[in-house]
């Protein structure tokens, strides 16, 4: 994060970190504030190709969540989409993937994810 977009954020009351004012130019984060326990879990992603596939969207999406419920496993994040597993420039499965709570992303099949998304990394 650039130092200014965390003073403009402080100065907002926006910042999502308790932190507070030492000097004209200086704010200290709390050290409370970065051992505080993230909640992770998994994030599950469902995808289908084209629009005329919107109700087998709703039906992966209702699998995956009652799979995670008979596993245990805590759902952090939900995301679906329509989009062409040979592209990478799906934004839900972007967004999926950058959180930081989710630490095991679920899908149905393995080409759901993307079939050929190198530039996933």
């Amino acid at each position: 994060m650039h130092p200014q977009t965390a003073y403009r954020w402080f100065h907002n009351g926006t910042l999502p970190v308790p932190a507070l004012r030492v000097n004209e130019r200086t704010i200290l984060v709390s050290p409370d504030a970065m051992t505080d326990k993230v909640q992770e879990g998994s994030g599950l992603y469902a995808r289908v190709s084209s629009h005329g596939q919107r109700g087998d969207l709703d039906r992966q999406v209702a699998r995956l969540s009652e799979w995670a419920v008979k596993a245990g496993h805590p759902v952090v994040r939900v995301e679906a989409e329509v989009g062409s597993g040979m592209s990478g420039a799906r934004s839900k499965v972007r967004r999926l993937l950058s959180d930081p709570k989710v630490t095991t992303v679920v899908v149905e099949h393995r080409d759901r994810l993307g079939r050929m998304n190198t530039e996933l990394e």
